[in-house]
């Protein structure tokens, strides 16, 4: 692979040889997730930043050498990344910081960040002959894996989703083609089930944290925002969490960045969950570590970051801890509430996971664990069509009126009024 060096346990610090694990730890287990660590000298003295940045290569693919492919690997032939990172002065001026970015994951082709993670696991499955992916989801994951198998005949996608998913997510999958199991019990049933099957059948497992190559691409992002911004890193990244793969995998990519000397400092990641699925919020904040930490009931109408357990907890506290993070906790109301104030302030449409991050900022803003003069980048992990049923009660329904021109300036009035 190139410039692979080893794949280390993030608990026990223990290194296996590239392509010796499928998985995780053997002697951690699930909570032992890996490391896809490279040659970073290597790559430092024979890499330029820039020319990485040339139109020859397009998306998440022009990263290729920092990912563990090796030259002659296929990757899925659908365009991933390369996502805007968009000024938002309304809301930085409202939030009262120096600078806002929006990073709009929803413009990928499944319309979800997810899309570099499961593009990045295809590869993989590709260059091993596998000939099936499965994997559990609650639904943007799925959607994704779904998306990028449609344009590999060589591989089927096998999807376990909570029966409670969107429909709309579950329309996705069905049309791309996938194989789709509705189950009726958690994320994390799912998440078991679809693990334990996987191994009997010989199947190649993408689930979140268990498989190491999620973080490889959605590592990529970070590696956009840096180039995006002139290789100057913002005071902080502001996502919202659930398993806690996104905000493992940007830690990854920006202390790569600053590994390979291209750029000075990496930002503060400002981790933001739901109260109704907080696991990783009340773990930093009673110090329990990632080995220690027990399923809990979870329930949030942000349903991409609905996790009783997460599966890459390890990472995610690491993330926010080395890089001097922090993590805030929201209620659905607040989720519910920025849908619309995200949208009207920007015209960027997030699906509720994704607007926590809003609410999150404003939150971390308010209780002073951010300054109110930092420049952030937001990370908008989905679009908001993923699930327009919740939209819809974020903003209450239409005004309908007869077809009258008097009757229309009447409404118009009242309503301005």
């Amino acid at each position: 692979m190139s410039g692979v060096r080893e794949l280390r346990c993030v608990l026990c610090g223990d290194g296996h040889a590239p392509d010796a694990l499928d998985y995780v730890c053997p002697d951690c287990g699930e909570v032992g997730t890996l490391d896809v660590l490279y040659d970073y000298p290597r790559l430092r003295a024979q890499l330029d930043r820039d020319a990485l940045l040339a139109p020859r290569a397009e998306g998440m693919w022009r990263w290729r050498a920092l990912l563990p492919l090796a030259a002659e690997d296929r990757v899925p032939p659908l365009p991933v990344g390369d996502t805007p990172l968009l000024p938002a002065p309304y809301l930085a001026r409202d939030l009262g910081l120096r600078a806002l970015w929006l990073k709009d994951e929803g413009r990928n082709p499944t319309a979800s960040l997810k899309d570099r993670a499961s593009a990045m696991v295809a590869a993989r499955a590709l260059r091993g002959g596998r000939g099936v992916v499965s994997t559990a989801s609650t639904g943007n994951a799925a959607a994704a894996l779904a998306g990028v198998c449609a344009t590999l005949p060589e591989l089927d996608a096998i999807i376990f989703v909570p029966a409670g998913a969107p429909e709309a997510k579950i329309a996705q999958l069905l049309v791309y083609g996938a194989r789709v199991l509705l189950l009726d019990g958690s994320y994390d049933l799912a998440f078991e089930l679809c693990f334990r099957l996987s191994q009997e059948e010989g199947w190649y497992c993408r689930n979140t944290g268990i498989n190491p190559y999620t973080s490889e691409g959605k590592k990529t992002a970070a590696f956009e925002i840096a180039a995006q911004l002139g290789w100057r890193m913002p005071d902080a990244v502001v996502v919202s969490v659930g398993d806690g793969s996104i905000i493992g995998g940007l830690h990854k990519g920006f202390r790569e960045l600053r590994l390979l000397g291209w750029t000075e400092r990496e930002p503060r990641l400002i981790g933001v969950q739901a109260e109704g699925s907080s696991a990783l919020v009340q773990a930093a904040r009673e110090g329990i570590g990632a080995a220690a930490m027990r399923a809990q009931k979870a329930s949030t109408i942000a349903d991409s970051i609905s996790a009783g357990l997460p599966r890459d907890r390890a990472k995610a506290l690491r993330a926010v801890q080395q890089s001097n993070g922090a993590w805030v906790s929201v209620p659905d109301e607040a989720i519910l509430a920025a849908i619309p104030r995200l949208a009207q302030a920007s015209g960027v449409f997030a699906e509720p996971a994704a607007a926590a991050a809003l609410a999150g900022l404003e939150s971390a803003i308010a209780r002073g664990q951010l300054s109110r003069d930092s420049s952030v980048a937001l990370l908008v992990t989905g679009n908001g069509l993923k699930d327009v049923a919740t939209a819809g009660r974020s903003v209450g329904a239409a005004q309908r009126v007869p077809p009258d021109e008097n009757a229309i300036r009447r409404a118009l009035q009242e309503r301005a009024a």
